[in-house]
């Protein structure tokens, strides 16, 4: 008999993940609240219920992907009107947070649901919405080792690289300091790239030149942010789909007040969220839903 699932969040992300689990051969009652995102769950063969509440009656997982982590701990634990998951999920089955979301969020619905004898782990993701869609995510969990072993059965159907990076808000931690990175190296690829075009450089071939060499990065490598030096990404494409800006400066606004918690110095981190915010709110116009390679942009003299 197929394991059954309920998926709440069907975002650009959570639709994706949704299906893959059904190609995997999980029975998934999926619930969101935008009618298009559970249409097409439908049509990806998921079983469309009314609530979040009806998703995980009889489940034996439980996943969400939701915006923020105030909406997490409000799902999860309730609001003082309505109540919470943990009060309706069955207590043999495993809940697993892909949200991304800071690790005080994490740990809080953690202590909630293991005062309701429920186990949860957090299990953020990296990938992008390609990456949804063709079920190769990276996850960072954090939980008990039996509890990530058997998130693992789940998770495999979605991902292809799944790390265990210690006890629950672990995988937040982790994800934060991957996104940080991320930002920071995006900006720095941007503006290395946007000095050699100013300075006469066909931005292919610097491109070509760079990647052979120490300044090598993921930015560089997979995801380009010049117009007409890749195919097949946001820059190409009018710097449409993808990571949003907005979705980058909620995750470093995340890691800023990681850093305040561990008093860790983050300025390099700090530089990156402040040009992602300028980049925002420049040109007149907010480009939060532009991909957050669209940074190229705020050094462009076009």
């Amino acid at each position: 008999m197929a394991k059954r699932v309920a998926f709440v969040g069907l975002g650009n992300m959570g639709g994706g993940m949704a299906a893959n689990l059904v190609k995997g051969g999980f029975e998934v009652n999926a619930f969101d609240l935008s009618e298009t995102a559970t249409a097409q769950a439908k049509e990806n063969g998921c079983n469309v219920v009314s609530s979040a509440i009806a998703a995980v009656a009889e489940v034996d997982f439980v996943v969400t992907m939701l915006p923020n982590g105030s909406i997490v701990e409000s799902v999860y634990i309730g609001d003082g009107k309505t109540p919470g998951l943990l009060d309706a999920i069955p207590n043999t089955a495993l809940i697993l947070d892909c949200s991304t979301i800071a690790p005080t969020n994490a740990r809080a619905v953690g202590v909630a649901a293991s005062e309701k004898s429920l186990r949860f782990v957090d299990a953020p993701v990296s990938g992008g919405v390609a990456a949804a869609a063709a079920g190769t995510l990276a996850f960072m969990v954090g939980g008990a080792e039996d509890d990530f072993e058997e998130a693992k059965l789940v998770l495999t159907a979605m991902g292809s690289n799944i790390f265990r990076a210690g006890d629950v808000g672990a995988g937040q931690a982790a994800k934060i300091c991957n996104n940080m990175l991320l930002a920071v190296h995006m900006a720095g690829t941007a503006e290395a790239l946007q000095l050699g075009v100013d300075n006469g450089l066909d931005p292919a071939v610097l491109s070509e030149i760079m990647l052979k060499s120490s300044g090598c990065n993921w930015s560089l490598e997979k995801y380009n942010p010049m117009p007409g030096v890749m195919e097949g990404v946001p820059s190409s494409n009018n710097y449409e789909g993808g990571f949003l800006v907005n979705l980058m400066l909620k995750d470093l606004g995340l890691a800023m007040e990681a850093s305040l918690n561990s008093q860790s110095s983050v300025p390099m981190g700090a530089a990156a969220r402040n040009l992602f915010n300028l980049h925002k709110h420049s040109s007149g116009e907010d480009k939060g839903d532009k991909d957050f390679s669209s940074i190229q942009q705020f050094y462009s003299k076009t």
